[in-house]
């Protein structure tokens, strides 16, 4: 490593590879998608409201518990609903999410299946429940079907039975294409890059992640975020429905270590 290079980890799963920098998420809302912000320098919180008032999101730390809570007011004739992301969610997988919800030229209405995307990635049938878990057995996907949470989808990373890594939950009346992009995030094979090593990983385990150490030309760092928010702030009124491609990770330059 140099002065103009940071040492990157590349990291697969992606739902392994911890939570990441919330400005991926908190930064283009605001400025790509004119999402505005309440500040409160007394409290280690955010909070963004979309420019129609019909969402809201707030992250808040907590030691448990979901840190990022997004709640959409009924409108128009639909019905409120509501999506949550444990701390170790990954940003790359909510970024799926939020894109899909502040994307003008996303479908609103129509025919989509969530589970699509994880069956096109060889997830298998979950034991005893209406759900999909991930070939490596650290993630399931599943519909509720109680009298608590009718309807309500969970994901769930665990490394495991005592180690929750991370939760996502969508309320009942959330659009299914909205839940259908998380679990296309989700299931992308491209690595995710974090700065700081190892830092924040919920596991080095081998069996588990690959992670490949690479360094990384500095500038090409600190423009990946700002390569997001000019691709989502090129989104047209009148596009076809399309997702943008995020940007790529930071291109390796130098070494390559485990």
């Amino acid at each position: 490593m140099t002065p103009d290079t940071v040492e990157v980890a590349f990291i697969t799963p992606r739902h392994l590879a911890g939570g990441g920098d919330p400005a991926w998420i908190t930064v283009p809302l605001h400025r790509a998608c004119g999402w505005t912000y309440d500040d409160d320098p007394l409290m280690p919180r955010v909070v963004l409201t979309s420019p129609d008032k019909t969402s809201v999101l707030r992250l808040e730390p907590h030691t448990d518990g979901q840190w990022w809570v997004l709640h959409h007011f009924a409108h128009g004739g639909r019905p409120a609903w509501y999506a949550s992301f444990g701390a170790r969610t990954p940003v790359e997988i909510i970024a799926g999410f939020v894109d899909a919800l502040t994307d003008p030229a996303a479908p609103r209405t129509g025919p989509s299946d969530p589970f699509e995307p994880l069956r096109r990635q060889s997830w298998e049938p979950a034991p005893g429940a209406v759900g999909l878990v991930s070939p490596d057995g650290t993630t399931r996907m599943e519909r509720l079907v109680d009298e608590a949470d009718p309807g309500a989808w969970f994901v769930t990373t665990t490394l495991g039975p005592e180690h929750l890594v991370w939760q996502a939950r969508f309320g009942e009346n959330t659009p299914p294409h909205l839940i259908e992009a998380f679990a296309t995030a989700l299931t992308e094979p491209r690595p995710v890059w974090r700065t700081n090593g190892a830092l924040g990983l919920p596991t080095l385990d081998p069996k588990f992640i690959n992670r490949g150490v690479e360094d990384v030309l500095a500038a090409n760092v600190a423009g990946a975020l700002a390569g997001r928010v000019e691709s989502l702030s090129n989104r047209q009124h009148d596009a076809p429905p399309v997702r943008p491609n995020p940007p790529e990770p930071p291109a390796p330059r130098a070494s390559h270590r485990r």
